[in-house]
């Protein structure tokens, strides 16, 4: 709990999107999603930052491990998706 609500005070300026990006900064990072020297910042908070409502896809492809595409994760996106996802 304490780490998910430290990345939910990371994504506080995203408003209704702050509970999705802390669980998916959980999972994979925070510096996966903001980005960092090495990492460009990601596509999903881009679109978010921009008002595109539209980010379904790119938020289920945080699903690799090792540069595979792994069906458990990406069901497990899904799941997130569904649970946490405010239109």
């Amino acid at each position: 709990r304490k780490d998910l609500k430290k990345f939910c005070g990371m994504f506080r300026g995203y408003g209704k999107d702050s509970l999705l990006l802390a669980a998916l900064a959980y999972n994979v990072g925070p510096y996966r999603i903001l980005g960092s020297k090495k990492i460009p910042k990601s596509t999903l908070l881009k679109k978010i930052e921009a008002g595109i409502r539209d980010f379904k896809y790119d938020y289920v492809q945080f699903c690799r491990w090792r540069g595979r595409k792994i069906p458990s994760i990406e069901r497990r996106r899904y799941a997130e998706w569904v649970l946490l996802y405010v239109p």
